[in-house]
Formats: C-alpha cells, structure tokens, sequence
C-alpha cells in the first residue's frame, strides 16, 4: 500500500497563474529537494517533519470532500516520490471529479516519466525554474523546457534585474510552448518595477504573476 508524506489538504482559491481566483483543493506533499533562499513553505521539507502520512486512497477521498473542480498537486516538491507522485496524479485522474489537476514542480525534477505515462487532457505542469537569486539555478533540468506543453506553465521567481535578465535569456536560448510568468518577489522586486522591465524590453509573451492569496490573507498564513 502507497503511502506518502503529508503536509496538508485544504480548499481554497488559486492564488496564482492562469487559473488564478478558481476555488481550489490544495493537496500539499512534505518533502523538497531544493533550498531555495525566498522559499515561504519551509514548513514543507526537513528539518521540520512530515506531519502525518496517509495512503493514495485516502488523499483521494480527504480531497473529495470539498466541491472545487480543480486540484492543486504541490509541496515542498510533490513529483519528489516518482512512481508513488504518478499513481497519486491517476488516482486524482481517476475520480473524474476535475476539471483540472496542476502539479506545482520546481524545475529540478525530469518530467519525461510523467508526460510519457500520464496522457489525461486535464493534468498540467507549472514549473517553477530557479534563477540565481534562488541559489538553486545550477539544479535545473533545462531539457524540460522543451517538453513543456502549451497547457503548462513556465513560472520564474524574479528577485532581482540581475533574475529578470537570467529569465530572459533563458527564453531565448531554450524556446518552450509554455507560457512564461514572472512572478516578483516583493521584498527586492517592486511589482511596479517589473512591469516597467516587462514593457522596457518588450516581453509582449511573458504574463505578470501576482500571488493573490498573500494579498488577501497574511503572507505566512497556511491552509489558504
């Protein structure tokens, strides 16, 4: 019997991307294997702990009770478990309850096995791709990029111009169908001041991501 580390499950609204706003289940795995320095989920990887564990069958059912027709796949780096993360995505696949399943991954996990055995029209990947400001960037598996399908999203944290300038050259160097969202990492990028870089260097194809759940909760509230 599969079981898998476990943070939390909740429902809530998409707080970012392009189904940002849409009530959503959050099934959040423990476990990550990165350390990025902005990252607000330290709760979610060691050396705090799992806070329980439970089987495949149960996540299914826990995240069944809420009414929201999409899920959320996230952690920590919930593709972490391989094979268990897969038959995690197929049993959620499974219920026919969703109308969207988006798995949350960091960039540095190799999506070929997950593309190759999950075909279901409704699973999507939103990778997360580190830049330097995240101390994480050499851990990247550029060759995902080019296996990004045009219902996948390609998210960049910006913390810096020094992030933004690495997220666009990263583009042009590795073309991708996905599209691309910069997301500003307030403390050190002002949203207003990414924008105004956006528009300077004409990033007609780059979607601004704003966090809406931390404007409208506390930034380190859990469960939302």
């Amino acid at each position: 019997m599969i079981r898998l580390p476990m943070v939390e499950i909740f429902e809530t609204v998409e707080g970012e991307g392009t189904r940002a706003g849409f009530p959503t289940v959050f099934v959040r795995l423990f476990g990550c294997n990165l350390r990025c320095t902005w990252c607000d989920t330290k709760y979610s990887y060691p050396p705090a702990e799992a806070e329980f564990t439970m089987t495949i069958d149960d996540i299914v059912a826990e995240a069944g009770r809420y009414r929201s027709r999409h899920v959320c796949l996230t952690g920590g780096e919930p593709l972490l478990y391989g094979d268990k993360s897969a038959a995690l995505i197929e049993a959620l696949v499974a219920t026919g309850r969703y109308d969207d399943l988006h798995i949350e991954t960091n960039g540095a996990i190799d999506l070929t096995p997950f593309l190759e055995r999950i075909e279901s029209p409704i699973v999507r990947y939103i990778m997360d791709y580190k830049l330097p400001d995240s101390g994480e960037e050499e851990r990247m598996v550029t060759a995902n990029l080019a296996k990004l399908r045009p219902q996948d999203e390609l998210k960049f944290v910006i913390g810096s111009e020094r992030d933004f300038h690495a997220a666009k050259a990263l583009l042009e160097a590795y073309p991708t169908r996905a599209l691309p969202l910069f997301s500003p990492v307030w403390e050190t990028m002002p949203p207003a001041k990414l924008v105004g870089l956006m528009l300077e260097h004409g990033l007609s194809g780059v979607k601004l991501n704003m966090q809406m759940h931390k404007i409208i909760w506390d930034p380190a509230a859990r469960g939302v």
